[in-house]
């Protein structure tokens, strides 16, 4: 069957209530190779994700702050992507979008299913890793939230 067009604006005024915190995100579109999702904001996320592909970030509506770490030096570098901007992020590296409120973005990844991935969370004051959780991730709400969930609870993970 071939594709037919995908209308983002008329999606978003049916669906913006589903951009809903702390995750924020809904996959549109599915193929054999890529997800295609939606990212709203506000979002309510500290922790930095480890992909073991490329992310293609396009920012559709508002500014988004992607701080991302570099694993040799150890900084934790912000950087704006501002409305009409896309980012193509290399595998690998540790990256925490941070979505204001009313804020739309695209993001595409490669699908990896059975492949672990990682959310890991640093300290603010000194930038040392405080906890790392590696998972499949097959659904966001079922493999990701509890993961997050699991963190804020435990004061013990947070130390």
């Amino acid at each position: 069957m071939l594709p037919t067009p995908f209308n983002l604006p008329k999606w978003l005024e049916a669906n913006a209530h589903e951009l809903a915190p702390p995750v924020c995100n809904r996959v549109i579109q599915t193929g054999s190779d890529y997800l295609v999702m939606i990212v709203g904001g506000p979002n309510a996320r500290t922790d930095f994700h480890i992909n073991p592909t490329e992310e293609w970030f396009y920012q559709v509506r508002g500014r988004l702050l992607l701080r991302m770490a570099d694993e040799q030096t150890g900084e934790i570098r912000n950087q704006y992507i501002e409305e009409g901007e896309m980012l193509l992020l290399p595998a690998n590296t540790p990256h925490s979008p941070v979505r204001f409120g009313d804020t739309v973005g695209v993001v595409i990844e490669r699908k990896r299913e059975g492949v672990e991935e990682a959310l890991r969370w640093y300290c603010e004051k000194c930038q040392h890793v405080v906890h790392e959780k590696w998972f499949v991730c097959a659904s966001l709400d079922r493999d990701l939230v509890p993961v997050i969930d699991e963190y804020r609870a435990s004061e013990q993970l947070r130390t």
